[in-house]
């Protein structure tokens, strides 16, 4: 390969990388909660933050909106997306499908060490249950779904899972909050994992449906409050 060609791929690649860096760390703002729906993303910030030119974080910010986190306004700049309710229902409808073909999948094959730190997990969410330490919460809760699917054993639908997951995070933030809170969510993971403990594939797969159905209430019971 002629060194200017090599030049060129070695440049692309590190474009690519510094715009992957860019967009994990705009899906982590969103995950820690600095950013809100209908926030404004700014491209010079961002890239001083992040020590980047800003043409990865033009990058970045395609590759967030075609995966539904951003809009981009003419004349106006990129946004945080806003969910519609119709949306946000549709979300949790395909969330509750993915969720139960998990449980379904993993109850037969669960082991006695995965089903410790499923319930190490719930334990640990117990002293976050306050609405005021969602903060904390969070990460537990989030840690807690990925792992039952991860244990699960399908790589596509732990793909599928987790695009979903980073579409409705501000949702389910908001709709911890209310209906019960936080105290009541944590109780049906406790469930879940009892279901699972169970090895009854059908107990687990209505505990995770039912806990995500649960979550839609709880979600639409926040937009009526707010």
């Amino acid at each position: 390969m002629p060194a200017s060609a090599a030049r060129e791929a070695i440049g692309f690649l590190q474009s690519k990388s510094l715009a992957r860096l860019v967009q994990d760390e705009v899906v982590r703002m969103l995950h820690a909660g600095e950013l809100v729906a209908g926030a404004k993303l700014n491209e010079v910030d961002l890239a001083g933050r992040l020590g980047v030119s800003r043409g990865p974080v033009r990058e970045a910010f395609r590759a967030l909106e075609e995966a539904g986190l951003v809009r981009t306004e003419k004349n106006r700049g990129v946004f945080v997306r806003i969910f519609s309710a119709e949306e946000a229902a549709e979300l949790y409808t395909v969330r509750a499908g993915l969720d139960e073909v998990a449980g379904r999948l993993l109850a037969p094959k669960i082991t006695d060490a995965q089903v410790a730190e499923l319930r190490a997990l719930t334990t640990a969410m117990e002293p976050h249950a306050a609405p005021a330490a969602i903060a904390g919460y969070m990460p537990l809760n989030l840690k807690f779904h990925d792992r039952i699917v991860e244990m699960a054993g399908n790589q596509k639908l732990l793909e599928i899972y987790r695009r979903v997951i980073n579409e409705m995070h501000l949702l389910r933030r908001q709709g911890l909050v209310f209906g019960g809170g936080l105290p009541v969510s944590n109780a049906e993971h406790r469930a879940i994992v009892a279901a699972l403990a169970a090895r009854d594939p059908e107990a687990a797969a209505r505990a995770m449906r039912g806990h995500v159905e649960a979550g839609l209430v709880r979600m639409e019971t926040a937009a009526g409050r707010s």
